[in-house]
């Protein structure tokens, strides 16, 4: 790699592990912050929510601008505008000062999910495409591998303040590199006019959706939010196809077979995948007995196999058929989620560390394969929009695992908390839900495979 190259990588990893690790690290210093700022239950959840409630409603708006007017520009905002919000956050005085905070972190991450990923592939030639999103992509792992362990071991150490100051001076770090090694004509065409009412629309409608998902079982009418938002998406696709610079390109959804059909195996594969952390770690404290601190470091298997082998698996994709490759990774973790579909309470925790081993090859075999096939369907000039798109049906198969086990829970045991209930209930719930994620997830393997026919 050039310099140039290797300068757009640090800058893709380095914002890629900070982003994730603002979401993920501060799960263990909930409970701190939550006294600190004399929180209820529901108003601390708001602390993570609404930081993802606002990367998935912008990143795809914000894309559109940086394809539009300059990727460098938007991320540099973005990078210096993260790293003040994470220091200014630890002065916050009340509640409500600190979740106004987390909406504008959010904002700034979503200028940079738009823009990383772009700049780092756009600094490679076509048949390296690969490699650039396996090594950025690895940062997005690394940054959920380590956002629980550094978050737990900072919080604990040093308070719920240090968390934020470990993000900002990664800001540093990425903003340097940004200034010094990422050229300032990355935008290939340059335009004036923005979709205002497209992107109006599609923030109302993505926000709409995903709070739907999320509190879909945990306020009344919840579910309305998510027939708004299939009403504002029909509003927004009648803009979007009559717009002369629309935000998204909606034809291109039918036009182009093998983009759909990635972006919808990627919505069934984090539909299916992200709550196998969530349920294996109350499975791990309720039916096995072990600390949350312990329970932290055997989930730590899965994200570890992720980072350690997403850049062997990107730059593969480059010489393989990458449906290839996300084919089997979608059938591997298919297999490891009907292991969990069929666990006990003496299942042996050798077993279940092969399992999530298993689940975190399985993923790596498949995200930037994946990702690779989605940004070789479009041209460089919308690789902000592309990817972008790609973040939100992240955000949203993300919800709708976790809006799977409500359902579950809430038919099997009631509006009971999973760490109240006895192991065999436990054990039930998980039985339940976990086939239901095989089942997604075997419905994205036929989707991934229908692919073979547009490239090969």
């Amino acid at each position: 790699m050039n310099s140039q190259q290797k300068s757009a990588i640090v800058v893709g990893v380095s914002t890629a592990f900070v982003t994730t690790f603002a979401g993920s690290a501060l799960n263990l210093a909930i409970p701190s912050m939550g006294s600190y700022f004399n929180m209820g239950a529901a108003g601390v959840g708001w602390i993570v929510t609404i930081y993802s409630l606002v990367v998935a409603a912008l990143s795809t708006p914000f894309g559109k601008l940086s394809d539009t007017t300059g990727r460098r520009r938007i991320l540099m905002i973005g990078v210096v505008g993260f790293g003040i919000v994470s220091i200014i956050t630890i002065f916050a005085p009340n509640a409500t000062f600190l979740l106004t905070l987390r909406v504008l972190q959010g904002l700034t991450a979503a200028m940079i999910f738009a823009t990383n990923m772009p700049i780092a592939i756009s600094a490679f030639p076509g048949n390296q495409r690969g490699k650039a999103i396996g090594l950025v992509t690895s940062g997005t792992y690394a940054g959920l591998a380590m956002g629980p362990v550094l978050g737990g071991v900072l919080n604990n150490w040093f308070g719920w303040k240090a968390i934020f100051i470990f993000g900002a001076c990664v800001s540093v770090i990425a903003f340097f590199f940004v200034l010094k090694g990422v050229e300032k004509d990355t935008v290939e065409k340059q335009e004036t006019r923005q979709d205002i009412s497209g992107n109006i629309l599609y923030v109302f409608m993505i926000a709409s959706f995903i709070y739907g998902l999320t509190a879909f079982n945990s306020i009344q009418f919840g579910w309305a939010f998510i027939v708004v938002a299939v009403f504002i998406g029909f509003l927004f696709v009648r803009t979007e196809l009559a717009s002369e610079n629309p935000m998204i390109d909606v034809r291109i959804f039918a036009h182009n077979k093998a983009y759909t059909l990635s972006n919808l195996t990627a919505l069934f594969n984090y539909s299916a995948t992200f709550a196998l952390s969530y349920l294996v770690s109350i499975y791990l404290q309720v039916v096995m007995g072990f600390s949350s601190q312990t329970a932290g470091f055997i989930l730590i298997t899965q994200p570890l196999f992720m980072a350690i082998l997403s850049p062997r698996m990107g730059k593969l994709s480059d010489k393989i058929p990458a449906y290839k490759l996300a084919s089997f990774g979608m059938a591997l973790c298919a297999l490891s989620l009907l292991f969990f579909g069929f666990i006990r309470e003496n299942t042996s925790i050798i077993m279940v560390i092969i399992a999530l081993a298993v689940a975190g090859i399985g993923i790596a075999f498949f995200s930037s394969p994946n990702t690779n096939v989605i940004m070789g369907c479009v041209p460089p000039a919308k690789f902000g929009v592309a990817n972008s798109i790609l973040a939100t049906m992240r955000t949203t198969g993300q919800s709708s695992g976790m809006a799977i086990i409500t359902l579950v829970v809430s038919g099997t045991i009631g509006n009971v908390s999973l760490y109240q209930v006895s192991p065999e209930q436990l054990i039930s719930t998980i039985h339940i839900a976990f086939l239901i994620f095989t089942g997604l997830c075997a419905a994205g393997i036929v989707m991934s495979l229908q692919r073979k026919k547009v490239q090969e």
